[in-house]
């Protein structure tokens, strides 16, 4: 297959896709296709078709290790003077590719925006559609739902000038992912500078009740709902430098859990994805406290696949390796 690997772009979680979108183009070169990895935001300045931009940019392969920080997009957008969020000719060569691998995390990417143009001049795609997308990107929106489907979220409240804040609590920025710009807050004095910190990445704040005991993750593959896998931190909460920095944490998987809570969160896993209107595959975040109490976090509709990403970990448990991952996540797509 032709297959453009989009990654990249303004995101808080740039440096994270361009890791994911690597490691794809290595597995899809791996098995035989004809594969081109693409930053969204630096395009393809002198080619308009597939083939003449796999003869002139095609690599063996490619590499990208994650910082121990999130990217700076202030800076960024200084440095690639750019008006688009989409670099030259990005739609025309995708139209001429068989389907585009979307290793995308953050921003339009993954709020449904880049899916919605796609769907506009018929170009295939990895993943769920733009409604959906939109859908679990907005927390506060894809909690509701859970709520209202009987899936079990923890309290939250939206943050407004003078409310009253249920604390402990967890801030979080309402569209955003890799933990950036979440705080753990136990008490008033470190809560404002939170809600401060999220408001640099997004306006609306979600303050959501702390959940004390066991994080978990569970991935949707088509049909499939794959081994549950148990999330470690070696410190601190599952941040950005511990879910990308090889050592920062330890995961389990399958998860050592009872039969009835295995099925239990595969269930709820499930129900999530169907809730949300997720397709092809997606990976669902819960808490457990020390009653056993099952919570649903979120939703991730483009799940990412670095070196330390969770869902191909899953895979692998279930008999499935990082290459045939990439192949199956661009089938269940197509399907």
């Amino acid at each position: 297959m032709k297959i453009i690997v989009l990654a990249g772009g303004f995101s808080d979680e740039r440096d994270v896709s361009l890791s994911s979108g690597s490691q794809i183009a290595n597995a899809l070169i791996n098995k035989n296709h004809e594969v081109l990895l693409v930053d969204l935001l630096a395009g393809f300045p002198e080619t308009t078709d597939f083939e003449s931009a796999y003869a002139q940019y095609k690599k063996e392969s490619y590499a990208f290790e994650v910082p121990e920080t999130a990217p700076n997009i202030i800076e960024l957008k200084k440095t690639f003077q750019v008006e688009s969020e989409m670099g030259e000719n990005i739609i025309s060569v995708c139209q001429t590719a068989d389907i585009v691998f979307l290793a995308l995390h953050g921003g339009i990417g993954e709020s449904g925006k880049i899916q919605a143009i796609f769907d506009i001049y018929n170009i295939n795609y990895t993943g769920s559609s733009h409604k959906a997308s939109a859908i679990a990107m907005d927390k506060i929106l894809s909690k509701e739902l859970m709520g209202f489907h009987g899936v079990k979220t923890p309290k939250w409240q939206i943050y407004e000038e003078g409310l009253t804040v249920n604390l402990p609590c967890v801030v979080k920025p309402n569209n955003n992912g890799s933990s950036i710009g979440v705080a753990l807050v136990e008490d008033e004095d470190t809560l404002y500078k939170a809600i401060n910190k999220a408001k640099e990445y997004q306006t609306d704040i979600l303050l959501e009740e702390t959940i004390h005991g066991r994080e978990f993750a569970v991935g949707i593959l088509g049909n499939e709902v794959l081994p549950i896998i148990e999330i470690i931190p070696k410190s601190g909460f599952y941040d950005y430098k511990n879910k990308y920095q090889a050592g920062s944490a330890e995961e389990v998987t399958p998860a050592h859990l009872s039969k009835d809570l295995t099925e239990k969160m595969q269930a709820m896993a499930l129900k999530t994805h169907k809730i949300l209107g997720l397709s092809g595959y997606s990976r669902i975040d819960f808490m457990m406290n020390d009653s056993n109490d099952i919570f649903c976090i979120e939703a991730n509709t483009l799940p990412g696949m670095t070196p330390t990403s969770l869902l191909p970990q899953e895979a692998q448990a279930f008999g499935i390796d990082y290459e045939t991952l990439c192949e199956k996540l661009i089938a269940v797509s197509l399907d």
